[in-house]
């Protein structure tokens, strides 16, 4: 029954500011109620869609996390893609440094891990090609690609 998920919240200390950041993302905001200090944005074709929320100060903040599906190739080139609007890649994630995205074997998927100005853990994901190899190891992409592409 359960196809996808359609969209997902996150807490946000600043509604504007955080807009300001996802639409450097490229993310289009599809509403804003400025009374309840929530924002919309749909994202792709079939416009999945993220709130924001933002927290009264003094209130309770819960940090979140989810990931962006992006094609291969524009992982391959997100890092530098980032840089260029100004946000930095998470640094020493898994233990690597955001120097190319990393490969987590068990899916095989590769990834490119980066916050908002808030502190959400943010992912751009791509699915490889290939089999699953079942263990906890993250790699490097050019390290999957050499042991395990065809």
């Amino acid at each position: 029954m359960i196809k996808s998920i359609y969209e997902t919240h996150l807490e946000v200390r600043n509604l504007d500011e955080s807009i300001m950041f996802y639409e450097k993302l490229g993310i289009k905001l599809a509403h804003k109620i400025e009374g309840r200090r929530v924002a919309f944005f749909f994202i792709g074709e079939d416009k999945q869609m993220l709130g924001l929320w933002e927290v009264e100060k003094g209130k309770e903040f819960h940090k979140g996390h989810f990931a962006f599906g992006v094609s291969l190739y524009e992982l391959e080139n997100s890092i530098e893609w980032l840089k260029v609007r100004g946000i930095k890649p998470s640094e020493n994630f898994f233990g690597l440094n955001p120097i190319e995205p990393v490969v987590h074997t068990w899916m095989p998927a590769a990834s490119v891990y980066f916050r908002d100005p808030d502190g959400n853990s943010l992912e751009f994901i791509s699915l490889l090609d290939g089999e699953s190899v079942k263990t906890n190891e993250v790699l490097y992409l050019s390290e999957w690609k050499e042991k395990f592409s065809k």
